[in-house]
């Protein structure tokens, strides 16, 4: 069921490391979902996400030049409602009090702390499937 559900989304990695997209991309595949996108900072990914259109994004917060929490920022400010509302999960080493508030201020829909295991990325999927019923 997952995998069929999973299946049927749009996912981008935004994420500066090319071994921890493919990692990430690995993990999403194993999970079902075959329309995948990549960018390797914030600048780049709004810039995917303007004609991939993602159902979900997985964003890192530390990169260069443009970082994930400019990334939400611009998101969330954009007058486009599809692409201000697009769930934005970060993926993170970063667990800093101050770094999760930022990103609670610009309504982060999740936080995931690296190294991710397929479980809790499946779980986060589900999740936000779940508060999303037109993710169904």
């Amino acid at each position: 069921m997952s995998s069929f559900i999973f299946g049927r989304l749009r996912v981008m990695v935004v994420e500066d490391e090319p071994y921890t997209r493919r990692v990430i991309r690995g993990l999403l595949r194993q999970s079902g979902v075959r329309d995948i996108a990549e960018a390797e900072d914030g600048g780049k990914g709004f810039l995917e996400m303007l004609g991939f259109r993602p159902h979900i994004v997985f964003c890192d917060i530390h990169m260069t030049p443009v970082d994930g929490i400019e990334f939400l920022r611009i998101v969330r400010a954009s007058e486009n409602k599809a692409i201000a509302t697009t769930r934005v999960i970060f993926l993170t080493a970063d667990a800093q009090r101050d770094t999760v508030l930022a990103a609670k201020d610009l309504n982060v829909d999740g936080y995931l702390v690296k190294p991710v295991s397929l479980n809790r990325l499946q779980a986060k999927l589900h999740e936000t499937i779940l508060l999303n019923p037109e993710l169904n």
